[in-house]
């Protein structure tokens, strides 16, 4: 990155007109609108998931179940390579544009579809052959194993479709057209809820008819993604030769930073899934339930992760850095008075959605414990999830890394292993609930500490790092990230 004279760096300057939207105007309003319109898409995606696995179930064969189960489990793999280039394609396209240059910014998204492209193409090549050892590796035996496998030999070919069509969400973002890049996630996912029926059960295809109605689901999400970032916002030119060199370094820069962040949620579930185990399956059960109520009571903070990046990026790249930290101040706000409603509702329902579940004994009290008094450990999720955001989009990749790591590990292990002890299962969802506390202040108290200096070290002519990898991961599954 070039680092300009200190006289020319002035903290008001503005990019011309109409390249950078949110480089004016409220940065509340910038984050309320973004994040409302990406949580629609992120709710659908959940919500088409979940009719997905409930159209199997209806089959009557429990391990048609299980191999969606298996074969998600690995898909969240090769989501989750998308997911940090979605991020990458969003900032880079986000940072040209609040700079003032649309050409450059084209020229990034070209080479970013170009790059995510051949990258997924060379992963499901690689992935493809070997399939069956794989599913088998995440536990799955016999008629089960098999039915995963057919599944995700169908599936995975179309791993790059999916991926591109994510990366011009990541394009639209940038830009700042939330709306339309919540079309694309839309499309796909009302393609995928008129075709599941049609295949599994008019056709009579059963899994393999899921596994067919998703990949022409994804087909849909490609040509909706190209058409909002080619046709309308004209942000897709194949750069020369040297154009994807420039794109090259920031471009996959994130690769490594990203995955290790995007992995490091399910290693923290894996440990507490382990220690909750021990107390028998209703106590199991009872954190399944939990697993479900999260994505769907939370989908809006997980959207806003990914929507604050944007408008960070953007005035990073006009250099607006008063609003750097307006923005981040607005992020945590809304997320403070999202989280306690949601509580709130949480808490007065905690008996219905429990019955909802069908959940009795054990299962029912981690569940009511989880309404009443978990729940609001994502007052600091949330709060992680912003400053995450920030790291990765003004520079600092190494500090989401850690902090996500640090809570996944330290901010799990301990926790869960001592209230396991002392508390039984209730301790194990307390222990994961009060680690986040630890990790949300801190991650508050660096992120407001990095942001204050970004701008007195540039006035300085110092250089501040570049890359901006990915944001960060939503709680449950890999598909809950498409819009992150």
């Amino acid at each position: 990155m070039t680092t300009r004279p200190a006289d020319e760096i002035l903290p008001d300057a503005r990019p011309p007109a109409g390249e950078g939207k949110f480089v004016t105007g409220s940065t509340m309003r910038h984050v309320v609108t973004m994040t409302v319109t990406g949580s629609i898409g992120l709710i659908a995606v959940f919500f088409v998931d979940a009719l997905n696995l409930f159209y199997i179930s209806m089959l009557g064969v429990q391990e048609l179940a299980a191999a969606i189960g298996f074969a998600s489990t690995l898909m969240f793999f090769t989501i989750s390579v998308a997911i940090g280039f979605t991020i990458a394609t969003s900032a880079v396209v986000s940072r040209a544009l609040g700079r003032g240059d649309r050409d450059e910014a084209a020229r990034m998204g070209g080479a970013s579809i170009v790059y995510m492209a051949a990258t997924t193409i060379l992963i499901a090549a690689a992935m493809w052959p070997f399939l069956h050892q794989l599913v088998g590796l995440l536990g799955a035996r016999g008629e089960t194993q098999e039915m995963a496998t057919r599944f995700l030999q169908i599936v995975i070919p179309s791993m790059p479709m999916v991926a591109v069509g994510m990366a011009t969400t990541g394009i639209m973002r940038g830009v700042g057209d939330a709306r339309r890049a919540m079309y694309v996630t839309l499309a796909g996912g009302i393609a995928a809820a008129i075709l599941d029926p049609i295949f599994i059960f008019g056709f009579g295809l059963g899994l393999e008819g899921a596994a067919i109605s998703t990949v022409i689901s994804r087909a849909i999400l490609l040509g909706v993604g190209l058409y909002g970032a080619h046709r309308v916002h004209r942000l897709m030119k194949l750069p020369d030769l040297a154009g994807f060199k420039t794109a090259l370094r920031p471009f996959f820069g994130i690769g490594v930073p990203a995955l290790l962040t995007q992995i490091a949620t399910p290693v923290g579930n894996a440990y507490v899934t382990i220690e909750i185990a021990s107390f028998g399956d209703e106590a199991v059960a009872g954190w399944a339930i939990i697993g479900r109520i999260l994505p769907v009571a939370f989908g809006v903070i997980f959207a806003l992760s990914g929507a604050i990046g944007p408008i960070l990026g953007q005035n990073y790249g006009a250099r607006r850095y008063d609003r750097l930290n307006d923005a981040l101040r607005d992020a945590l706000l809304f997320t403070l008075l999202y989280v306690l409603a949601v509580w709130a509702l949480l808490a007065i329902f905690a008996g219905p959605i429990a019955g909802l579940f069908g959940a009795t004994g054990e299962a029912r009290e981690l569940v009511i414990f989880f309404c009443l008094f978990a729940a609001g450990s994502f007052l600091f999720n949330g709060a992680l999830f912003v400053a995450n955001a920030a790291f990765n989009n003004l520079g600092y990749p190494t500090y989401s890394t850690l902090l996500n790591w640090g809570r996944s590990t330290l901010g799990v292990i301990p926790f869960v292993w001592l209230g396991a002890q002392y508390f039984g299962a209730k301790g194990v969802i307390g222990g994961w609930a009060v680690g986040a506390v630890v990790f949300g202040i801190a991650a508050v108290l660096l992120a407001f500490r990095t942001v204050r200096g970004i701008g007195p070290r540039m006035m300085a002519g110092e250089p501040v790092p570049a890359l901006p990898p990915a944001a960060n991961s939503a709680f449950s599954t890999g598909k809950a990230s498409t819009l992150q």
